[in-house]
């Protein structure tokens, strides 16, 4: 069972096999505004997307995404222009993922993760570090993109590359943390992304390997990124 976070309650009779596009605008529209409509989707109520009540081009593929997504590389996140960053251009590599922020007690780990980018990197062309900068934690990365790009290459001398700030919970978190949360959920079985600088390892296969909480230091991953190099 599937279930997907979009506008107002509306139930679906199990029996009923279709409903017109007509019936789903009309009771959406006698629904009050937002506030939560679940879509429970069953072998029996397959996803369609044209039937959703979702104006924007960008959300309808989100939602596409997320429902055949099977690997990391299926993404397509913003890059700091707003440009998709296909990652299907990392098949093969091990990936270190980390959501990141500029005025945050954990921000100078960037300087570590820019030395085990580099040093990982001098013997190991197929290892690649993504930030995602994120402002959903206190406020700490209030800048634009080109601001964070900024602060990161002047303070830290980061080379890996950093992309477009987005969420990674709530309604509207990005895909592709979605996908990272489902995949390997944390401490008790916890999805939700507690702050900043969570680390996730994503393997040669594109599957999730592992999850490191923030306190987590970059030096300290380096022998789990090693073995996870070493599978061929």
């Amino acid at each position: 069972m599937i279930r997907r976070l979009c506008t107002a309650p509306l139930r679906v009779a199990p029996q009923s096999k279709q409903i017109s596009h007509h019936r789903v605008n009309r009771l959406i529209a006698q629904r009050p505004q937002p506030t939560a409509l679940f879509f429970t989707l069953t072998k029996s109520t397959p996803l369609q997307l044209s039937a959703l009540p979702i104006q924007t081009r960008e959300l309808r593929a989100s939602f596409a995404t997320m429902a055949s997504a099977t690997t990391f590389f299926d993404f397509k996140p913003k890059d700091k222009k707003g440009s998709e960053f296909d990652l299907a251009g990392l098949k093969g590599k091990v990936v270190l993922v980390v959501n990141t922020a500029s005025k945050c007690g954990f921000t100078p780990q960037f300087e570590g993760l820019e030395k085990l980018y580099k040093d990982t990197k001098a013997t190991h062309p197929d290892f690649e570090i993504l930030g995602f900068p994120c402002n959903q934690f206190g406020g700490q990365d209030p800048g634009s993109n080109d601001e964070i790009q900024n602060f990161c290459q002047v303070n830290y001398g980061v080379t890996f590359p950093v992309l477009g700030k987005i969420d990674v919970n709530g309604d509207s978190a990005d895909p592709v943390f979605e996908w990272l949360k489902k995949e390997k959920p944390g401490v008790m079985g916890l999805k939700r992304v507690k702050w900043n600088f969570e680390k996730f390892l994503v393997g040669r296969d594109g599957k999730v390997k592992q999850r490191w909480a923030s306190t987590t230091k970059p030096e300290s991953l380096k022998a789990e990124i090693e073995k996870e190099l070493a599978k061929k």
